[in-house]
């Protein structure tokens, strides 16, 4: 049994795989540029979406240099909310009915 232990290794703090024959991902350096002219450089994956401003790190907001910012912020569709979403599958009729429906129930409750 001595023979198949693990001695002298912390297992799961280090690994037996090696890098070798591994290449990283595909990668993309963007420029953005403060009001202030502050250039902020930062890289991400080659297939990552790209946000048109980034944080500096003194705190400034930075834009996209050679970017169609402007032109991509006018596509962006406003974020659905759960009460968009609810609308979508009932009418207010049929909201209120269950509205009233349930607010029955409670006082049911409460009298008993």
């Amino acid at each position: 049994m001595s023979d198949r232990s693990l001695r002298g290794m912390r297992l799961g703090s280090q690994s037996m795989e090696t890098e070798a024959g591994v290449e990283p991902a595909p990668r993309q350096r963007i420029e953005y540029r403060t009001e202030d002219g502050e250039r902020v450089f930062v890289t991400f994956a080659q297939e990552a979406e790209v946000p048109t401003t980034w944080t500096a790190k003194s705190g400034k907001e930075a834009r996209i240099v050679n970017g169609d910012s402007q032109q991509e912020e006018a596509t962006d569709k406003p974020a659905r909310t759960h009460w968009d979403m609810l609308m979508e599958r009932r009418s207010m009729e049929e909201l209120e009915e269950t509205l009233q429906k349930r607010l029955e129930i409670y006082r049911e409750r409460h009298s008993l």
